[in-house]
C-alpha cells in the first residue's frame, strides 16, 4: 500500500456519488485521488500536475470522455485512461478504444474491479516509461535493428545493458545457443566509453586448445611448427575495446 501513495489518480465524473465512491475506494488502497466534476475541470488539473491514471466518465455535459481522451493524448500521452459509463454500447466502446482508452468499464462496478484496472494501468504506464528511457538511451542500431521484442523480460535485459555498459567490469552473458548473447555483448560495447574502439568476437568452442591459446595471446614467428610469422593475440587486438569470448563452457 505504501507504494501506491506515489501514484496519483484523477477521477472525472459529473455524478458526485460516483466521484466520492471512487475517491474512497482508491484512497483506501493508498492512492492519492483528485476529483473533477467534468472533463474541462479535469483537463485544467491535468495541465497543472501529473497523474498515473485517469478515470473518466464517458457522457458528461461539459467535455465528455472522448474529448478527454483526445486532450490527454496531447497533454500527457503516457497516462492510461479508464473510461467508465452507465450507457455502454458497442459503438461507444470501439470509439473509446480507437481514441486510446486503456480500459472500458460499465457502471455499476465493484470497487475491486476498478482497483484491478487501475493496478494494470499503472503497470502498463511504468513499462512504457521505462521503454522510452531505454529507447532514448540505446542507439537505434543496437536495439531497433539488433533486438526484437518489447516484453517485460526484454526491458530488463536492456536495463541491465545500460547498467553494465559504463563499467570496466568483465560481464558473464548466459543463455542457450542462438538466444543473442553476441547481440547483447555488442550492445554493451556500443553503449560503453569503448564504443569507438574494436569489438572482437571469437568462438572458443570452434578452435582446438593449442590454437585457442595462440589466438588469444598471439605468438612470434617460429614459436611452433607452422608459425611462419608473428601474430598479435586477440587480447592485444581488442585492447581499449571489448573482447567477446563465445562458447567458453
Amino acid at each position: 500500500m505504501d507504494e501506491n501513495t506515489t501514484h496519483k489518480i484523477l477521477v472525472i465524473d459529473d455524478e458526485a456519488v460516483i466521484r466520492e465512491g471512487l475517491r474512497q475506494a482508491l484512497t483506501m488502497e493508498g492512492y492519492q485521488v483528485t476529483a473533477a466534476q467534468n472533463g474541462k475541470v479535469g483537463m485544467e488539473k491535468l495541465q497543472k500536475e501529473s497523474f498515473s491514471v485517469v478515470i473518466s466518465d464517458l457522457k458528461m455535459p461539459i467535455m465528455g470522455g472522448i474529448e478527454v481522451l483526445k486532450t490527454i493524448s496531447v497533454l500527457q500521452p503516457n497516462v492510461p485512461v479508464i473510461i467508465i459509463t452507465g450507457f455502454a454500447t458497442v459503438d461507444s466502446a470501439v470509439d473509446a478504444m480507437k481514441n486510446g482508452a486503456f480500459e472500458y468499464l460499465t457502471k455499476p462496478f465493484l470497487p475491486d474491479q476498478i482497483i484491478e484496472k487501475v493496478q494494470a494501468a499503472i503497470k502498463k504506464r511504468v513499462l512504457n516509461l521505462e521503454s522510452e528511457v531505454i529507447t532514448e538511451s540505446i542507439p537505434d542500431e543496437t536495439v531497433a535493428e539488433s533486438f526484437i521484442g518489447k516484453s517485460e523480460a526484454m526491458q530488463k535485459v536492456f536495463q541491465r545493458i545500460l547498467q553494465v555498459a559504463p563499467t570496466n567490469s568483465s560481464v558473464l552473458i548466459t543463455g542457450e545457443s542462438g538466444t543473442g548473447k553476441e547481440l547483447v555483448a555488442r550492445a554493451i560495447h556500443n553503449n560503453s566509453p569503448r564504443k569507438d574502439e574494436p569489438f572482437v568476437a571469437i568462438d572458443c568452442n570452434s578452435l582446438p586448445e593449442n590454437l585457442l591459446e595462440s589466438e588469444l595471446f598471439g605468438h612470434v614467428k617460429g614459436s611452433f611448427t607452422g608459425a611462419t610469422q608473428s601474430k598479435p593475440g586477440l587480447f592485444s587486438v581488442a585492447s581499449g575495446g571489448s573482447l567477446f569470448l563465445d562458447e567458453i563452457a
